[in-house]
């Protein structure tokens, strides 16, 4: 239950703020809240993180189509390993359905959230790192500990 309501808040208020900035701002529009350092930039987005693969849509939505799969096909037994490797994959999704949203609607996935140092991302990205990291927390030291 708790999976559920990890997953729904994350889309929903990846969904929420991505509409805001939708209806706010226009494209390459950019708001100062601590100038020079973090801004709010309305940025479509046609690849991944850093740009890459820009425009290859169908790529994006083949694997996204692909992870979500296998979570499913999985997720019984996920559900009795590690909550950190549980949640986080759960993130990961939650992430993963958000920018697929986003790709499926405009072919391009909105981000806003700007650091001036690092490409702009949003909350689905955020939920992706870190249920990756959970994830990777969880295989590295949680899982070892279950081998002892």
């Amino acid at each position: 239950m708790y999976a559920l309501g990890l997953f729904l808040g994350i889309l929903v208020l990846d969904q929420l703020t991505k509409a805001l900035i939708t209806v706010s701002f226009l494209p390459g529009e950019s708001l100062p809240l601590i100038d020079g350092i973090f801004h709010i930039t309305y940025v479509l987005n046609p690849g991944a993180a850093f740009g890459m693969l820009a425009h290859q849509s169908w790529f994006f939505v083949l694997a996204a189509v692909i992870i979500l799969a296998a979570f499913a096909r999985y997720y019984r037994r996920l559900q009795q390993e590690s909550p950190f490797l549980h949640y986080g994959c759960v993130a990961l999704m939650a992430g993963t359905v958000g920018n697929l949203i986003d790709r499926l609607q405009g072919g391009l996935v909105i981000d806003f959230f700007d650091l001036r140092v690092w490409p702009v991302f949003n909350l689905a990205d955020i939920a992706i790192v870190l249920g990756v990291v959970s994830m990777a927390y969880a295989i590295i030291f949680k899982m070892k500990e279950t081998d002892e």
